[in-house]
């Protein structure tokens, strides 16, 4: 293993881009701690420390998928949250719209829906900044001085540089994919969840050592925590393997001879997308609804409906995610594309007429994808369970278990097999002996 790292740094391509995916990483965690013009630090530690003890489970969700930004007031505290949402709202725009999916499918039709995608995503970013200046304004109106400037001046600053800093971070999400390793996206929701782990581990010393916590309660999580990593790299890894046999065919003026093949169907072929969709999307009201909810009677009520912890939220989290599971599924493993491809190949599958392929291949998706987005759902609400069981702080429940675990464990993943798969062509041994990695589209 040793050596196997050693080659990662005597390969330069792959140097390079591990040196520019970290100089990346610290520059988002550098803009996650600086504050919004006109913020007063002391004054809203020291608020945020009394909500805390108090409780604040919606502060605690925001700041997990922005590493902890959003307590900061910082200028990345909306995170890259509005750009997924607004990727999700265009996937779903381009279905429902045969305008928009035309255009996706003509040539340069994939840049002119990114620029859509990216005018959106700054729509999104106006919307959600202002509400946080009026979140601003609720703290302001409960007694703290929390501002060193007017207020109006404060939510221009702050409207600005909030969505400017959203837009660096989509930007700095590019670059990585483009320049770096693995997807830039989902490495800066995997960079978020891992500064807050060195936090949540000294709370829960300080909890056990205070006696809130039960040292047996935490010994039966964190085999708990363990078991969990293990269950999901190996669903993660599972696939079912449909035969597909080609006859001979001529190629140009040489004869093909017949070939035995497989198409390899994930256990969860959309792996952690339909989480990070789910989260995006009850982020987006919530986030909303917390910030405005002070002053707006009917969004506080919204506010207290999807705390969280509220049997609400888990209720639309558990169908969110099996929602996007089956839409991604049929996003990036089309049957009917599937079948055409192997037809066209001169394929077929044993015991399976040529014109059932499609009807065939949609029932295997349909059984796998099920058990598969269950798998997720029940994983995901793991943290609310741990909090309801064993009373663990949101801020310790939320990296222990969950949506974490599946976002850590998947980029990881990801991440690796790229580095695999850039060691082996410069003809140097992988980190994996038998290559079983295999790279998924996060």
């Amino acid at each position: 293993m040793a050596n196997q790292l050693t080659g990662i740094f005597r390969v330069k391509e792959l140097r390079e881009r591990i040196l520019f995916t970290a100089l990346m990483l610290v520059i988002f965690r550098v803009g996650a701690v600086l504050p919004i013009p006109g913020i007063k630090v002391a004054e809203l530690s020291a608020y945020f420390n009394s909500q805390q003890n108090s409780g604040n489970a919606i502060v605690d969700y925001l700041d997990f998928f922005a590493g902890g930004a959003f307590s900061n007031f910082s200028l990345f505290m909306l995170g890259i949250m509005p750009y997924i949402s607004m990727s999700i709202i265009m996937q779903l725009l381009i279905i429902v719209f045969p305008t928009l999916k035309k255009i996706s499918q003509e040539e340069g039709g994939r840049k002119k829906i990114q620029s859509y995608q990216r005018i959106g995503t700054v729509a999104v970013c106006l919307v959600q900044s202002f509400a946080i200046t009026q979140y601003a304004r609720g703290i302001i109106n409960s007694g703290v001085d929390l501002l060193s400037l007017p207020l109006m001046q404060f939510t221009i600053i702050a409207v600005i540089t909030v969505t400017t800093g959203t837009m660096f971070l989509m930007w700095i999400g590019e670059q990585i994919t483009k320049r770096g390793i693995g997807n830039g996206v989902s490495l800066l929701i995997f960079a978020g969840i891992v500064a807050r782990l060195p936090y949540a581990v000294n709370e829960l010393r300080v909890q056990v050592s205070r006696g809130d916590l039960n040292l047996v309660f935490v010994i039966v999580v964190l085999v708990m925590f363990v078991a969990v990593v293990a269950l999901v790299v190996f669903e993660q890894q599972g696939q079912r393997k449909i035969p597909v046999n080609y006859a001979k065919r001529v190629v140009g003026r040489r004869m093909m001879g017949a070939q035995n093949t497989y198409i390899p169907f994930k256990i969860n072929p959309s792996g952690v997308i339909p989480v990070i969709f789910a989260s995006s999307i009850l982020t987006f009201p919530i986030q909303i609804a917390s910030t405005i909810g002070s002053n707006i009677p009917w969004l506080a009520a919204v506010s207290s409906a999807l705390n969280p912890r509220g049997i609400l939220y888990n209720i639309l989290y558990v169908l969110l995610i099996i929602f996007f599971a089956y839409f991604y599924t049929q996003v990036s493993l089309n049957p009917i594309e599937i079948a055409k491809n192997i037809r066209e190949n001169g394929g077929s599958i044993p015991g399976i007429r040529s014109e059932r392929i499609e009807e065939y291949l949609t029932k295997i998706l349909n059984r796998i994808v099920l058990p598969g987005s269950l798998y997720l759902a029940v994983i995901a609400v793991l943290p609310t369970i741990i909090q309801q069981l064993f009373k663990f702080p949101p801020s310790i429940s939320y990296l222990m278990g969950g949506t974490s675990l599946l976002i850590l464990v998947g980029v990881d993943l990801d991440t690796m097999s790229q580095v695999d798969a850039l060691l082996k062509m410069h003809h140097h041994e992988g980190l994996t002996r038998r290559g079983k990695l295999r790279g998924r589209n996060l």
